[in-house]
């Protein structure tokens, strides 16, 4: 029965193929629209995330601050510190904890020959910073344990420090000058894309192992402290684990939480799911809109056609079809015009994306031609599956109402129609 009415519908929409394609051409509009908006939507939101990721999947960084509250008769406005000592306690009475060093930072200039960057950052740091930070090199190796505990002079390059040193030359096995020191190159980082950061961009940093920082400044104390929890789901109860290890050494309260400022990565992470989820569902929500309207302009022409055919209803019905055989004759006939609509507006949208290719969007802000920080329309299987399910629900809402008007008719009435 499901076949027959389908040919049906085929024979029908023939007869007048020139209004069939005159009628799809706004399906085919409106489902390259929603697909294409789709693909923007998804690629723009794969952007954001992984420039936010870029900052590390889950580190919180700590400032030192003041006391504000006054345990055991200890005054407030204590000023608080970061020692050695600090991430010793920290790593042996905090379960939660999966990785904790310290960070300094100071602006001593780096020079190769006669070139000399003056403002990067150089950051001492230990050899768990990388992961947590996702310091991912492109050439080279990441500063590990040996460099730390024999205090080797090396250092790591950030994306912009290497090409401003080095050009488009090999930067690996080089040596080059921090603060008149000389420290040999391991490794360095292609141009990275973030979109947070702190003391500078990861861009324009140069690491070294904190033990080799004393040879250079006063390590002493830290500017900050970095750690990560073993799963982002306790980053709140590691943090409270942290300040309680560190106020134990200082002796201050444990639940004074303006003593240390902390920033948790997934503490920002709804408001960036909240703008690119958001953003998603308003391209969805327009290129339905617009699709709806190619729907409109189908359920008119189809209540066009059960006008034209009401003597046909009629002899159905005084035949012996039933309303429910008239209501799937002129559904299945919108829903045709739908799905072929969409089967070439669906190519119509791969094509425009192939010509379109990428559209910039990160890259010139970071001064980035790699292509990773732009929007790319990747028709993805699940944009397609989303496409068709919106098309099926214009599709359907489109041919139900010719449908009920068509099995609605009265076959004694529509017999003498004119």
């Amino acid at each position: 029965m499901l076949t027959e009415i389908i040919r049906e519908a085929w024979v029908a929409l023939k007869r007048n193929y020139t209004r069939t394609l005159l009628t799809m051409l706004g399906i085919v509009w409106g489902i390259a629209t929603v697909t294409l908006l789709i693909a923007y939507g998804s690629s723009f939101r794969n952007i954001l995330v992984s420039g936010f990721d870029a900052f590390g999947k889950s580190v919180v960084i700590c400032w030192p601050q003041q006391t504000s509250e006054q345990p055991g008769g200890q005054r407030a406005g204590k000023k608080v510190v970061f020692e050695k000592a600090d991430i010793d306690l920290v790593k042996a009475t905090s379960p939660l904890v999966k990785y904790v060093c310290l960070e300094t930072v100071h602006r001593p200039g780096v020079a190769y020959q006669d070139r000399m960057v003056g403002t990067a950052a150089v950051r001492g740091v230990c050899p768990e910073y990388g992961e947590m930070r996702n310091e991912r090199p492109s050439e080279g190796r990441w500063l590990d344990s040996g460099d730390e505990l024999e205090r080797r002079r090396v250092c790591f390059l950030g994306g912009r420090v290497r090409e401003q040193l080095f050009s488009g030359r090999p930067a690996v096995g080089e040596t080059v000058a921090i603060g008149g020191v000389r420290f040999t190159v391991v490794g360095v980082m292609a141009r990275k894309i973030q979109l947070s950061n702190y003391f500078s961009s990861d861009d324009e940093s140069v690491w070294i192992p904190y033990s080799a920082a004393g040879d250079l400044w006063n390590t002493r104390y830290a500017e900050v402290m970095v750690f990560a929890p073993i799963a982002p789901q306790f980053e709140k109860k590691a943090m409270a684990q942290v300040r309680a290890a560190v106020a134990t050494r200082q002796q201050f309260s444990p639940t004074d939480e303006k003593s240390i400022l902390m920033f948790g990565r997934d503490e920002f992470r709804p408001i960036i799911d909240g703008i690119t989820i958001g953003l998603e569902v308003l391209l969805t929500f327009v290129g339905t809109l617009t699709l709806g309207i190619g729907g409109v302009g189908v359920m008119n022409i189809m209540l066009v056609s059960v006008e034209e055919r009401i003597r046909e209803i009629g002899l159905r019905r005084a035949l012996g079809a039933k309303r429910i055989h008239i209501k799937l004759q002129f559904l299945a006939e919108t829903l045709l015009i739908m799905l072929l609509g969409g089967v070439i507006g669906v190519l119509v949208s791969y094509v425009v994306a192939a010509s379109v290719g990428t559209l910039p969007l990160m890259g010139p802000l970071f001064e980035d031609d790699s292509g990773k920080g732009d929007i790319h329309l990747h028709i993805s299987s699940f944009t397609l599956i989303l496409s068709t399910l919106v098309l099926l629900f214009v599709g359907i809402v489109s041919g139900l109402v010719p449908a009920f008007r068509a099995s609605k008719l009265d076959p004694v009435e529509a017999l003498r129609y004119e």
